[in-house]
C-alpha cells in the first residue's frame, strides 16, 4: 500500500474501501470490512448517513491489527449541519464506530447557507484532537473559494465523485495549489455509466495486462487523487488493490482525460436538499 500525506502531517492509504450500500446486513457489513482488512486494506470510509459504522467499529476492533495501521472517515450529514448538531453528530458516530478517534471527518455535503460556517464546527473538533484530521465531501470550486476566505485550518481532503465520464481537472486543480488532497468516490463509475465496457479502458487494460477496473483506479492514483472503491466481494476487492505494480504512461492518462463527459451519477452538490 502507498500513502498520501495530508496537509496536517496525516498519511493516509491512497485507496480504500467505500461502505455505502455495502451490505443489507450488519453481517454483510461486518465481513465485507473483514475480508478488505484481511486483504490488505487499511483505509475504510463511512459515513453516519450509511448506518453502518457500528459494524464497521466492530470489524475493526475484531480484526487483530493494531488501530494505528486502519485509516477510518466518516463524515457529518446535512441535517445536522442544519441543526447546528455538528459536535453531537460527530460523538454518535465516534460511539457507534467504538475505535477511541476517528481518522478523518467530512462534511458530507455543502448545505447551502450552511456550507462556510458549519467549518467553524469542524475546526473545533479538529482542535480538540479527537479527530485527526478534518475535510469536505461534493464541495465544488466555488464552494471551496468562499470556505478557504474564512478557514483557519485547511480543509485537509475533498471527497468528490471522480472517474473517466467525470473527471473534475479544474477542481482537482484548484485542490492541489490550495494543499486540498482530492479523494474519488465512486471511481469505477456506476452502472449507469458502463464504463467497465468503454473501448478506451479496455483498449488499455489490453496493453497493460489488467482489468478495466485496475486502469481506472491506477489513473485516480497517477493524478494524485486517493480512490475508495466499494465492493464487498473478497474477489473484487483483491482485484481493486492490485493497483501498485504498474504506471501508466501520460498518453495513457491523456487518454482517459479525454473520456470526459462532465456525467454526474449522484445528485449535484448545488441541488442537494437535507
Amino acid at each position: 500500500m502507498n500513502f498520501a500525506t495530508l496537509n496536517n502531517g496525516v498519511e493516509v492509504p491512497v485507496l480504500g474501501l467505500g461502505t455505502y450500500n455495502i451490505g443489507r446486513s450488519d453481517d454483510e457489513v461486518y465481513n465485507a470490512i473483514r475480508s478488505a482488512l484481511d486483504l490488505g486494506y487499511r483505509h475504510i470510509d463511512t459515513a453516519a448517513m450509511y448506518g453502518n459504522e457500528a459494524p464497521i467499529g466492530k470489524a475493526i476492533r475484531e480484526s487483530g491489527i493494531g488501530r494505528e495501521e486502519i485509516f477510518v472517515t466518516t463524515k457529518l450529514w446535512g441535517s445536522d449541519v442544519l441543526k447546528g448538531n455538528a459536535r453531537g453528530a460527530f460523538e454518535q458516530s465516534m460511539h457507534k464506530l467504538d475505535i477511541g478517534y476517528i481518522d478523518l471527518y467530512l462534511v458530507h455535503w455543502p448545505v447551502r447557507g450552511n456550507h462556510v460556517s458549519v467549518w467553524f464546527d469542524m475546526q473545533k473538533i479538529f482542535l480538540s484532537g479527537a479527530a485527526k484530521a478534518i475535510g469536505l465531501s461534493n464541495y465544488l470550486k466555488h464552494h471551496l473559494e468562499d470556505l478557504m476566505k474564512e478557514a483557519s485550518v485547511v480543509p485537509a481532503v475533498n471527497q468528490v465523485e471522480l472517474h473517466p465520464y467525470l473527471i473534475q481537472q479544474e477542481l482537482i486543480d484548484y485542490c492541489a495549489e490550495n494543499g486540498i488532497r482530492p479523494e474519488a468516490w465512486s471511481p469505477l463509475g456506476s452502472s449507469k455509466t458502463r464504463l467497465l465496457d468503454e473501448p478506451v479502458l479496455v483498449e488499455l487494460a489490453e496493453k497493460h495486462n489488467k482489468s478495466v477496473a485496475q486502469i481506472i483506479l491506477r489513473w485516480n492514483l497517477e493524478r494524485g487523487v486517493i480512490a475508495i472503491p466499494k465492493s464487498s466481494s473478497p474477489e473484487r476487492q483483491a482485484e481493486n488493490i492490485a493497483v501498485f505494480d504498474f504506471r501508466l504512461s501520460q498518453p495513457d492518462i491523456e487518454k482517459i482525460n479525454s473520456l470526459d463527459k462532465n456525467h454526474r451519477t449522484g445528485i449535484h452538490p448545488d441541488k442537494i436538499e437535507f
